[in-house]
């Protein structure tokens, strides 16, 4: 089993060490909306990697939103879902294997970003913000 590193980024740390340590009761929210932790493999270290993203469902699915609150880049997870499409997905106390891909086809992207900025209104403001195409996937679950 890989070693799991966690984010240098203070507060991402502490919101999963907080959701995980409590097995999904506690951290489950962030500027009071839900969120999700989403487990990945590092592209670089092929250490295991957690980032909680704001929870946007599509029915049984997930979608991520790589938003990086309107930063230029994308963020580094972005990297390890192109590396490895193979993610867990915790939800509050239930734990799912999931598979993600990137959304290329214009009007899927449409629709589930509209489903994203009703779930959290600011992703419109960092897209705004932003030069790059914000990066949508979809989490669906494995066989």
């Amino acid at each position: 089993m890989s070693e799991y590193i966690a984010s240098p980024t203070g507060w991402v740390a502490e919101q999963v060490e907080l959701y995980e340590g409590s097995g999904g009761t506690e951290g489950t929210t962030l500027r009071g909306l839900p969120v999700i932790i989403v487990t990945n493999t590092g592209r670089k270290t092929g250490a295991i990697r957690k980032t909680p993203l704001m929870k946007v469902a599509d029915g049984t699915s997930y979608v991520l939103v790589g938003s990086r609150g309107g930063a230029p880049t994308h963020p580094l997870w972005y990297y390890n879902l192109k590396a490895d499409p193979n993610v867990e997905v915790r939800d509050g106390t239930e734990v799912y294997s999931m598979r993600v891909r990137e959304i290329e086809d214009p009007a899927e992207r449409q629709r589930l970003w509209g489903i994203a900025v009703e779930a959290f209104p600011p992703y419109r403001d960092y897209q705004e913000k932003t030069n790059r195409t914000i990066p949508v996937f979809i989490a669906e679950l494995t066989e």
